[in-house]
Formats: structure tokens, C-alpha cells, sequence
């Protein structure tokens, strides 16, 4: 898992294309995120999920609410680790109230969570945990009614549905699930895909790249294995 967080996003969707062909078109995020740290280096960790709404007042009462998020916090808190929150918000209004800003960033950096991919909001720009990294599909001011609905389910965040135990791989592009039995495959296939695009750029980087350049590099590329 550690070296898997060497590279990208992109690196590994790319990897995964070789290692699973029926995966090219499945298992990732479809749509652009807020990031928090678009300059922090990848994620890798098992999902813990959770569904939140915000648009209105909880329906259950406010000890059945508490009770609640302290289940929550208890199973965010549990084995497997490292872990990514993710929360996919319900409301018809994704990100109407934020969970995410300055408290709940350090309650769970501090219970050992890496970040968290939510379609829901953000907010505390300035205040979130450092180097907790938060993919969001918005930003908003308040967190109006928001709430913990459900925990570990399967959810949908951007067209990536995740169920909990997947192992994730996220960064500033989106996120992918990546099969936890093929971790070897997908890092030689990471490899693959290094040297295969290493011809291609060698020959656009020099001064005298032209079409025939192109052809040959694109030959050259197609002998790797």
C-alpha cells in the first residue's frame, strides 16, 4: 500500500486498465471535487461509509441523534487502518450543510483517518486538520441540520460506489477502488504503463519532434511488455 501511494490517480486507473480491462469504465470518481490540499500527496486506506442529510431537521430525536454519531465515531474508529471516510450526502441538494470543517477534520485525524471523499460540503477553509485531506462536491458556510443518517453501507460518491473494506486510492483528480488481492498485479501493471509512456516522452520533449518522431516512439512503445 505504501508504495502504491508513490503515484497518482491517473497512474493507477491506468494500471488497472491493464490488470482488469472490464474495470476501464467502473470503479472510479466521474466528477470533479473540491480538494482541500491539492498539493498533498496521495491516499491509500479501506473506506469506512456513511450516508449524511442536512436539509432538514432529524426525524429521531436528539439522544437518538448523539447515539448515533458516537456509533459512528466508534466504527470510524475500528479496524481495518488506515482508513478514508467516505459519505455520500442524500439530500436532494448535496452539500446544502457541511459536515466536514475544523472539529470533525481533528476528531478524525486524531482517530487515525487519512481524509475523507464525501459528496457533501466542506467549510473552516483555514481551520481543517493539516495534511488531512478532504475531497468534496462543494463548499458551504453552514452545517445547517447535517447528521449521520446510516454507517457502513454500501454509497455512491461521484459515480464511484464504495463498499465498506474497499481499498481506496485518491488524490486531487478523484478516487478509485482498487481490488485488495491484486495489489501486486496493479503495481507491476503501474510499472508497465511508466515504461511504455517513457519512449512517447522522451521523443515530444527534444527539440527536433516531429510526425516521424512520433511514429517511431509509438512503435517503440507498443514492444514494451
Amino acid at each position: 500500500m505504501e508504495k502504491l501511494r508513490a503515484f497518482d490517480t491517473p497512474t493507477v486507473c491506468n494500471a488497472l486498465e491493464i490488470v482488469d480491462p472490464g474495470r476501464r469504465a467502473v470503479g472510479f470518481t466521474t466528477r470533479p471535487f473540491v480538494t482541500a490540499f491539492p498539493a498533498m500527496s496521495p491516499m491509500v486506506g479501506y473506506a469506512k461509509t456513511a450516508v449524511i442529510r442536512a436539509r432538514e431537521r432529524p426525524k429521531a430525536d436528539p439522544a437518538e441523534v448523539r447515539a448515533m454519531r458516537l456509533r459512528y465515531y466508534e466504527y470510524v474508529a475500528a479496524p481495518p487502518a488506515p482508513s478514508l471516510v467516505v459519505i455520500q450526502d442524500r439530500d436532494p441538494e448535496p452539500g446544502y450543510g457541511a459536515f466536514w470543517g475544523e472539529v470533525n477534520t481533528a476528531l478524525h485525524k486524531g482517530l487515525g483517518v487519512l481524509g475523507c471523499i464525501t459528496s457533501g460540503s466542506i467549510r473552516d477553509l483555514g481551520l481543517i486538520a493539516t495534511d488531512f485531506q478532504l475531497l468534496a462536491g462543494s463548499v458551504a458556510p453552514s452545517h445547517a441540520w447535517v447528521h449521520v443518517e446510516d454507517i457502513d453501507l454500501e454509497v455512491e460518491v461521484h459515480g464511484m460506489r464504495v463498499r465498506p473494506g474497499d481499498l481506496l486510492h485518491a488524490d486531487r483528480h478523484g478516487a478509485v477502488v482498487v481490488p485488495a488481492d491484486a495489489l501486486a498485479e496493479v503495481l507491476m501493471a503501474v510499472d508497465l504503463c511508466t515504461r511504455r509512456e517513457a519512449p512517447l516522452l522522451a521523443a515530444a520533449r527534444q527539440s527536433d519532434f516531429s510526425i516521424d518522431r512520433l511514429k517511431a516512439a509509438v512503435a517503440e512503445a507498443d514492444e514494451i511488455h
